[in-house]
Parts: C-alpha cells; structure tokens; sequence
C-alpha cells in the first residue's frame, strides 16, 4: 500500500479500525485506567475529606468507621455497575453513551431521564457552591493562622471570607474557558497531587497530635449527649454525618463522562472498573486514616474542617502549605465537575440555535510560543455568569458542613445507587422477582433511608446556622 493509499484508508475508514479515528467517527481517545484514576481521585478526595473526622466524632468508634466502609463498598459495586452501560448491547461494539444523561436515555428512557437530568444538574451546581465555601474557607485559614502566629492564640482574626469567594471565583472564570474534559486531564493530575499532599498533612498532624498527648479522644458511641449536645441535636448531626460522608464519595455523576475518555482495548468498561477500584481503594485508607486520627486527636471537639477548624495552630507553615494545596485542589476539582454541566447546556443551545454565530462560531486567540486558543462567545458569557452566580448563592450560606451534607444527601441515593442499578437490570435483562433483582432492590431502599435521613440532618443544620448568620459579614 502506498503513502497516498494509507492517508486515503483513514480519512475514509472512519468507523472502522482507524489510527486516527474510534467506532463513533470521534478521534481517537487516549484516556489509560491512571487518567481515569487520577480524574476520579480529583473528584472524589475533594473538600469532604476534611469533614471526616466531624462524621466520625458524631458516630463514635464504632459507626464511624463501619459506615466509611459500607459506602465505600456501595459506591465501588454501584459503579461497577454503571461502567457497565457506557455501550448498550455489546460492551466491545455497543452504540456509546457520552453522558450519564444518554445512559439513563438510552436504558430507562421518558420521565426518567428529566428526573436524573435535574438531579445530576443540580448537583453539579450544588458541588461548585461548595467547593466555592471549601476554598474560601481555606485561603481564609492561611491569613488566620499567620494573624495567630504573630498574635498568639487568644487573639480574634477575625477574617472575612467575601473577598475570597470573588478571588476564587475569578480563578473560575478564567479556566471554566477551557473546552472540555479532554484538555483538562493536566489539571486532574495537578489537583489529584493536591489532594494527596493535604490528607498526608491533615493526617500527619493527627498522627503528631495522638502520639504528643499518648491518648487517644472519642468514645464508642460518639459525641456525649448532654455535655456537648442535646439528645435531639445529637441524632440530627449523626444524619448529617452520613449526608457528609456521602459527599465523600459522590462521584458516580461524572463516571459515564471519565469513561468517555478512554482508549479501547481492553473494552471501556474493564479499564473502568480497574480505575474504580484503585481510586476507591486509595480514598478509603485515606478516608480511614483523615477521619479515625482526626477523631483520635480531637474527640468530641473534632472540627466540622480538620485543617480550618484551629485544633491544630502550629507548625503555621505547614498548614498553610495544606490550606493552599487545598485552594488549588478545588479549582481543578470545580473544573472536573462542571465540565458536564457546561458541555450539556452549550450541546442544547447548539441544537435549539444552529446558525447562531455567537454560539458556533469559533475566534481564534494568538497566543506566543502556543496554538491559537479557540473563543467562543456563548461559552464566554454562560459559564462567567454560571460562576458569577454560585459565588453569590456561596456569599450568602457559607455553611461548610452544612451544604455537604445536602449535597451527599440529595444525590448519593438518586445518581449512585438508583439509576445505576435499574439500568444494569436493564441492560443485562435482570428478570423481576428473581433472587439478584431482589438484592438489587434491597440495596437500593436501604441507601433511599440513608438519604432521606441525612436530607434532614442537613437542613436542620442550616435552620440552626441561619438563626445566627449575617450575610456578606461573617
């Protein structure tokens, strides 16, 4: 075959078996099960890692771990499940779904999908809200802990979060211009490392903590009713504990969407479920280790944000190192969450809006020394607005703990236990009434509980908080 004969095969063989090209006529992905890992990792060990030791001290000993273990378990066989109905059909040559959205689509079809379609989106915007909080709470801490370091501990420092939130938000602004998932794979990997370096902090100063003092806080039950907390109060934060670490491991919505990204062979969904059990695997003993040590250190007094609650003052520097590696995991992780938010609203308004310039048409940017950065209008002003407004719902209930626990409340059971499930009945013609049906469906009520208890924690929360906040001034 000659060179002319070998460029005209790929322009042409574009559904086939193509150098360039996939089956779908896309080009070819390049996503490994580390890629995947990494995305995941970013997801997953976000902001809910610093509320565990909070979780826990409302459980004890004894819940605390044991519920870790049972969602981590949840989640790693739900998305097993899922990865299953990236292809319907056949898991080799099955027509892809590129979003959780066509999977629910193309298994469950009618009323369901607008259900999961307001609920993933929701959700989405629920997340950007909170790690908006998470990291004005962070950038917050690092001037408090140099204003204590200079001061001494009584002082007051107090700090505005306010500037911060717009400061993160301008961040937002400027990388919410990058296209898509594909291009931020560099920025995963970045905000995964993040990650990775302030649970080893976090860690290390529970560590440091327990082995100063030679004992270990907490009890087997939890924070002591009474002392601490009425008994009412006590059984509202134990929900919200489980909404939180929900939250913790809520990262099923973005699954479909890594697994886009994915080379082929071995199949998609092999590589999937190879990076779920490694990611999975590696946030559970972090999770373990964050929330049992920060426990053990602080007992009943656990801070609702281990690294920004001041049970820890010193050594100043490193937990500014912690705080700002948390800044810069959570602008990576706002990117890795939002990205299918952006693509489905820019997706529906090139549908709706075929010949509109502003909304196809493509300005290429100059940029020394790099390619042109392609500018698109509608993606300019939807997603500053997108950010603009999460900022402002951000300045005005900044309650960490609070707007966690309904983010893990509200989607765990709906986006990684219920959905999942009914489409792998679905897709492998799981027969009604049979024995894994009924343990399918035994799962799914059980998380349904769950959820609907940690709703309520939740909002008790913010009711609380509420009585006491003043907005733009705390």
């Amino acid at each position: 075959m000659t060179m002319a004969d070998s460029a005209f095969d790929v322009s042409v063989n574009v559904y086939g078996e193509s150098k360039c090209f996939d089956d779908d006529g896309r080009l070819k992905r390049t996503g490994s099960v580390w890629n995947a890992s990494a995305h995941i990792i970013t997801a997953v060990i976000g902001s809910g890692v610093l509320s565990l030791a909070w979780a826990t001290a409302q459980l004890g000993w004894v819940a605390g771990p044991t519920v870790l273990l049972l969602f981590s378990f949840v989640t790693y066989y739900t998305s097993a499940l899922l990865s299953d109905c990236y292809r319907t059909g056949d898991p080799v040559t099955g027509k892809r779904n590129y979003t959780y959205m066509d999977a629910v689509r193309t298994n469950l079809g009618g009323f369901q999908v607008k259900i999961c379609g307001v609920i993933q989106y929701l959700n989405l915007f629920g997340v950007a809200i909170g790690y908006t909080i998470a990291s004005s709470i962070s950038m917050v801490a690092v001037k408090r802990s140099d204003c204590f370091h200079k001061h001494g501990h009584q002082a007051t420092c107090h700090v505005s979060s306010t500037p911060y939130m717009v400061m993160f938000g301008v961040m937002e602004i400027i990388f919410s211009q990058i296209p898509d998932f594909d291009q931020i794979s560099w920025l995963s990997i970045v905000a995964a490392v993040m990650s990775f370096t302030y649970s080893t902090i976090g860690l290390g100063l529970g560590v440091a903590q327990v082995a100063e003092t030679g004992k270990i806080e907490g009890s087997l039950t939890g924070i002591s009713i009474g002392t601490e907390v009425t008994e009412m109060q006590k059984i509202w934060r134990s929900f919200q504990a489980l909404g939180a670490i929900a939250f913790a491991y809520s990262y099923s919505l973005i699954l479909i969407e890594i697994q886009d990204t994915l080379k082929s062979p071995p199949t998609e969904a092999k590589t999937m479920k190879r990076a779920t059990l490694i990611s999975v695997a590696v946030t559970t003993v972090f999770y373990m280790l964050c929330g049992c040590f920060g426990y053990a250190a602080f007992g009943d007094q656990s801070p609702g944000n281990l690294l920004t609650g001041f049970g820890f003052y010193n050594p100043y520097w490193l937990l500014d190192i912690a705080n700002i590696a948390i800044v810069v995991h959570l602008v990576g992780a706002y990117q890795v969450y939002c990205q299918p938010l952006f693509a489905f609203v820019e997706k529906t308004a090139a549908d709706w809006y075929p010949d509109s310039k502003i909304i196809t048409k493509e300005i290429d940017v100059p940029i020394p020394g790099c390619k042109p950065f392609k500018l698109n209008l509608f993606r300019l002003i939807w997603r500053t607005i997108f950010v603009i407004i999460t900022t402002l719902i951000s300045m005005l209930m900044p309650f960490f703990n609070d707007v966690v626990g309904i983010l893990g409340a509200f989607g765990f059971w709906p986006l990684t236990v219920y959905f999942p499930v009914e489409m792998y009945i679905v897709q492998k013609k799981i027969p009604k009434w049979s024995g894994r049906w009924i343990c399918l469906q035994i799962l799914s009520g059980a998380c349904l509980v769950i959820s609907i208890a940690a709703a309520a924690g939740s909002f008790a929360g913010v009711v609380s908080d509420l009585q006491v906040y003043r907005p733009f001034k705390s």
